[in-house]
């Protein structure tokens, strides 16, 4: 093939890719990150196919070579071996040497369904940057780059700014990634602005810059609203540093100053009307020290500075900081956040590398930046690169790092990296001449022939198989919600699971938690059927925790289904004793691997409970509590084992703390919430009475008489607009509640006026 036709097919797949960021089919396990990364992963296997026939065939396109050739016919600078390009080189090798050496190959370099980060996948973002460097060698081949780059940005952020799908983060799936999305081609259409002389033009990228800012400020990302406000202070510094311009000097220093005291302003001033009632100045006044999302991290990142003196070179493993998190996980952990508490980032991208990656993988990535830095200044001295390229390079370089203190880096985030350096790799040549055009030649065929041999193999074994094996754990999923029958749901995963995929992890974790919730169907099943359900989640769990068993998630998802295995055989004692000898084994494995993690004991105790054996069960929730002495569930916990025994006053004793520390959700349901609130309504605790029938009408929303007593409780604690709001709900629910329910408001709103 000729030049042009290799150079158009590999520049309109380029810009096809840009597609992939629309992708969302809900037939794959986690679709937002899957959609997205495996159909870019094969375009981009195949577009490398027509590269390596390319570069093979007409050595002038390599873009490895240095310095002018004879052979390429190429002008001094063009296609050189850019130390970006090997500082990429360099990461990349870094990072899988962090993965064999690390303590889970198969995360490392694989990935996880949730994140796609992997290793393999990092290395199409590289081959990504290599295509791009490349056939992009024009001016107006960038125009177009960078322009499609835009619109896809601004469709996203149209979609986002409307609540698309009525959510704030659009296609992407995460308001984290669609901020950093947002910063990358914002200051992309910056340089078409500055570049292009045409108004209308100008006037289309202004417009569509407002739109992506519109779309980062509904995202309300706290560390892209930094990151970007940086580098704007940074980029109006660099105005006034560099200008010749007097009046733009004033100006830009002027605008430096007004952002700083703004800033102040609105930290100092973080209760004041004008600042909660503007969007962006609310999220950025919420950024301060004491806040539940910094304690998280800050815990986060302690995790990672303790355990790296254990891994200084090569870390843990590329993608593995959750053995950090765990293993240094501070109870404390529990007092800022419930909810989130398994970290697989550190939420901050440097201290997430240095801890994965060692020392030899946090130099590395530095030296991609490092490398960057010296194309610009050093084309900024020469006159190749004009001072407007260069202050939004520099600016937008340090909007992404400072963005990434708080995050990690992203399907959108690397894909606009890769774009970036490419770019500045581009600013820093002269372009290439083409050579002659050569007839079909053996080495061109052979080319082809053994790329498409070697990648449509990886597209097919790493790509297409583990397609089939997510739109089978869903169809596990769609199974169970449509009939209930878990047989067939099991029979669905047994399916997926059977394409023996590198990605399979996931897949047996969902059927463990799909097992885990519809226990009770096994109950009910034949005996022999439910044993093959158990024993083939079992199976799966335990080729999970071969990878790593250092997983604590792992090892504790392991113990819970073997206990369960071991509830349905206390009519075998020889196959309870092996299934719980071994859940107790894994659960220890567990809290080894993340001590002060205060969920895995619940398990523990559960393990006991089976058993019989009360007083470990107590001992270890205890112990639980001593960690952290305010979390709800070992409290429920504690007060379920105790009623259970009939020992109603330790019971209630710990009903306080699953009461006060906002525990009910644990408890069984209704019947034992309407059991238990007799005991406080005749002690006429009317705050504990308000939080037990707030959680039974969540329980049971539509009995008017929950809201009925509600509206009681809520009057003899002295809330009386809840009163009022609870009465009027049970006369919705049911009209015969309507003549006592105005009455009571009437009360209610004398008593509320006295």
């Amino acid at each position: 093939m000729s030049q042009k036709i290799y150079s158009w097919i590999l520049k309109g797949g380029v810009l096809v890719s840009f597609l992939t960021v629309f992708f969302v089919f809900s037939d794959l396990l986690f679709p937002f990150i899957t959609s997205k990364q495996i159909y870019f992963n094969i375009w981009v296997e195949l577009l490398l196919i027509f590269w390596l026939g390319l570069i093979i065939k007409y050595p002038s396109w390599r873009p490895f070579r240095f310095g002018k050739s004879k052979e390429d016919g190429a002008e001094e600078g063009a296609g050189k071996n850019s130390y970006i390009t090997w500082g990429l080189a360099a990461f990349l090798l870094a990072i899988t040497a962090s993965s064999i050496a690390g303590v889970d190959f198969n995360l490392s370099f694989w990935g996880d369904i949730e994140r796609m980060l992997g290793v393999f996948h990092v290395l199409h973002f590289f081959a990504l940057y290599l295509i791009v460097i490349t056939v992009f060698r024009s001016r107006q081949d960038w125009n177009l780059l960078l322009w499609t780059s835009i619109i896809a940005c601004t469709i996203e952020a149209l979609l986002v700014g409307t609540h698309y799908g009525g959510t704030n983060y659009g296609t992407i799936g995460n308001t984290a990634y669609v901020s950093g999305y947002m910063i990358f081609n914002i200051y992309f259409a910056l340089l078409l602005f500055f570049r292009h002389k045409n108004w209308w033009l100008r006037g289309t990228l202004a417009a569509m810059i407002l739109v992506m800012f519109n779309g980062m400020v509904v995202a309300a990302t706290r560390g892209a609203y930094v990151g970007f406000g940086a580098s704007i202070i940074l980029l109006c510094f660099l105005i006034a540093m560099l200008s010749r311009n007097k009046l733009l000097k004033i100006g830009s220093i002027a605008a430096v100053a007004a952002l700083v005291i703004l800033v102040i302003a609105i930290f100092k001033n973080a209760d004041s009307d004008w600042v909660k009632n503007n969007h962006l100045f609310a999220r950025l006044s919420a950024i301060r020290a004491s806040s539940n999302t910094f304690q998280t991290r800050l815990i986060s990142w302690k995790a990672g500075f303790k355990d790296f003196p254990h891994h200084p070179i090569l870390g843990t493993g590329f993608g593995n900081y959750a053995i950090s998190f765990d293993k240094y996980f501070d109870p404390k952990f529990y007092n800022a956040s419930r909810g989130e508490t398994y970290f697989d980032r550190a939420h901050n991208n440097l201290i997430d590398i240095t801890t994965t990656s060692g020392a030899v993988g946090l130099l590395t990535y530095l030296s991609i930046f490092a490398a960057a830095f010296y194309y610009l200044i050093k084309g900024y001295r020469a006159r190749l690169i004009d001072q407007k390229e260069f202050i939004l390079l520099v600016s937008l370089i340090v909007a992404y790092f400072i963005q990434n203190l708080a995050v990690f880096d992203s399907f959108v985030t690397y894909a606009g990296m890769m774009i970036m350096l490419g770019y500045i790799y581009h600013l820093g040549r002269a372009e290439a001449r083409p050579e002659q055009d050569e007839p079909w030649t053996n080495k061109e065929f052979y080319a082809l022939i053994a790329g498409a041999a070697v990648l449509l193999g990886i597209l097919y074994q790493y790509n297409y198989k583990p397609l089939l094996m997510l739109q089978g754990t869903i169809d596990g999923q769609i199974q169970i919600a449509r009939s209930g029958d878990l047989g067939l749901a099991v029979n669905a995963y047994r399916k997926a699971l059977g394409y023996d995929t590198v990605l399979d992890r996931d897949s047996r974790s969902s059927l463990a938690q799909l097992v885990l919730g519809q226990a009770s169907r096994l109950y009910g099943m034949d005996k022999q059927k439910a044993a093959e359900i158990l024993d083939f989640t079992i199976g799966g769990l335990k080729k999970n925790v071969a990878y790593n068993p250092q997983d604590s998630f792992m090892e504790m998802n392991l113990a819970q289904v073997l206990n369960l295995a071991a509830s349905m055989n206390t009519d075998n004692p020889e196959k309870f004793s092996y299934y719980s000898t071994q859940a107790e084994e894994a659960i220890n494995k567990s809290i080894e691997a993340s001590p002060g993690r205060v969920t895995i004991y619940p398990s523990k105790a559960q393990i006991y409970l089976t058993r019989g054996d009360r007083e470990k069960a107590i001992e270890t929730l205890k112990y639980a509590l001593n960690l952290n002495p305010i979390y709800p569930d070992v409290y429920c916990q504690l007060s379920r084992i105790y009623f259970y025994y009939k020992e109603e006053k330790q019971g209630l004793e710990y009903m306080n703390g699953c009461i006060d520390y906002d525990g009910l959700s644990q408890l069984g349901g209704a019947a034992q919430i309407k059991e238990i609130v007799k005991y406080y309504i005749d002690k006429k605790d009317w705050p504990r009475v308000v939080k037990l029938y707030a959680q039974l009408k969540d329980f049971e929303p539509n009995d008017p008489r929950n809201w009925a007593v509600l509206a009681n409780a809520y009057r003899d604690n002295r809330q009386y607009d809840e009163a009022i709001a609870a009465a009027e709900k049970a006369a919705e629910l049911d009209p015969k509640f309507k003549a006592g329910a105005d009455d009571f408001i009437k009360k209610v709103e004398a008593l509320k006026n006295k």
